[in-house]
């Protein structure tokens, strides 16, 4: 059954109309993003999902403050976004961690970037021990990045953003490099700490597997770059098996959307499911 995307709750995130080219003497030669628009309540999960070039990480990167879109613009708690945010998180698929400081330090570290509040000391290590103690590191706080396995060490990247409290995590394929087992872990970490704080998150993804276990909703570019292909809500309560037959057709349904989208070489009519 179709139905259109509404939104229950006042967005926390809301990016409208953006557009985002790269070029060369001031002449857009290779555009990213195109008319792209999302809403993004509280605790809702939203998956995004392409081929390689379709500009998922650009979007992340606007949505971050990071970057400035040539049209259109970005909002969280209804105000302009001009620069990174306090309470938004970004996590990389490289940890980032810096080798000179212990586990604990580099959870830390994000506290101190200039946009974030200045905090007293006690409270700042309230709050690295309690982001520590929610990826289950406690037991490895003067451990270096040397001595960390890629999955601990992914968990200290995310208990970094953790530990400045964002109201909306955006995650740029944070798992991809974990073997299946951790990643498994990992996704099921992610999905806790969303579902307890209500943490808005974006997830950029090439794993649809991934995505259906993850999301809310699934939104998929590609075609030509900054497309979009679809929109798939997920209804289905977590958690999730990524084989239950719901999901199983939701998959089929996106992978000959891609397949579709790459013959024509543009994205065909705008798809939009709900699974019950």
């Amino acid at each position: 059954m179709s139905k259109p995307t509404t939104m229950l709750h006042p967005a926390v995130l809301e990016a409208s109309h953006i557009a985002l080219s790269y070029g060369h003497a001031g002449r857009a030669t290779n555009v990213v993003l195109r008319d792209f628009s999302l809403q993004l309540k509280a605790g809702e999960v939203v998956a995004v999902l392409g081929p390689s070039g379709v500009g998922k990480s650009s979007l992340l990167r606007v949505l971050a403050g990071l970057q400035t879109p040539d049209n259109g613009g970005v909002r969280v708690h209804g105000e302009s976004l001009r620069g990174p945010h306090p309470r938004v998180g970004l996590v990389f698929q490289d940890p980032c961690l810096l080798p000179w400081l212990t586990l604990e330090q580099n959870v830390g570290f994000g506290l101190d970037f200039r946009h974030q509040p200045v905090l007293d000391a006690k409270t700042r290590r309230e709050r690295v021990r309690d982001a520590i103690t929610e990826v289950d590191l406690q037991h490895a706080l003067g451990h270096y990045p040397s001595e960390l396995s890629g999955g601990m060490a992914q968990r200290v990247a995310l208990a970094r953003c953790l530990a400045r409290q964002p109201e909306i995590l955006l995650l740029d394929e944070p798992f991809s490099a974990l073997d299946e087992i951790t990643r498994g872990d990992m996704q099921t970490l992610l999905q806790q700490i969303t579902a307890r704080h209500k943490t808005a998150a974006v997830l950029v993804t090439h794993d649809i597997d991934e995505a259906l276990v993850l999301a809310d909703r699934i939104v998929l570019l590609g075609g030509q770059p900054g497309g979009l292909i679809g929109e798939w809500r997920i209804e289905q309560p977590h958690p999730r098996d990524a084989v239950a037959a719901e999901l199983t057709r939701v998959r089929v349904e996106i992978v000959q959307a891609l397949r579709e989208a790459r013959r024509a070489g543009s994205p065909p009519a705008e798809l939009q499911r709900a699974v019950a």
